[in-house]
């Protein structure tokens, strides 16, 4: 496995379309994104105080947007930590393999837009922290 790091995240800016009766923005596979979206999913209604997410990937990419709201996006490679406000829906955190994310501080009403790189896998998910650890060898 590559060695990961939180600095391998990044903000990626979505191209915004201003126009009087609303904005659009616009996301292309391999263009907007480093990757091919292979499935979409989104997070809402999410009471005030949980969390989501808590796991790694082995393989998935994620580009995660607060399509509403805000919320918070703690990346952990297992040396170091960083954590980002997501509250604008033209930008996006990249979310590369081998770093453990967890998502919390959920504004009333916000929506959490995941792009994913993979069809769904369970066997891709490490989902004990301990368990990331050694993958990681930390």
């Amino acid at each position: 496995m590559r060695k990961t790091t939180v600095y391998d995240c990044s903000i990626i800016e979505i191209d915004k379309h201003h126009h009087e009766k609303g904005n659009l923005s616009v996301i292309e596979n391999g263009r907007t994104i480093p990757f091919g979206v292979k499935r979409v999913y989104y997070l809402y209604d999410v009471p005030g105080g949980e969390s989501r997410g808590g796991h790694a990937h082995k393989e998935l990419k994620q580009l995660i947007i607060a399509a509403s709201g805000s919320f918070d996006v703690k990346l952990d490679d297992g040396s170091q930590k960083r954590t980002y406000t997501i509250n604008r829906p033209y930008e996006g955190i990249l979310v590369v393999p081998g770093i453990w994310r967890e998502l919390d501080n959920f504004s009333s009403g916000s929506v959490c837009l995941v792009l994913a790189s993979t069809e769904y896998e369970a066997d891709d998910y490490i989902r004990d922290y301990n368990e990331f650890l050694a993958y990681k060898k930390i």
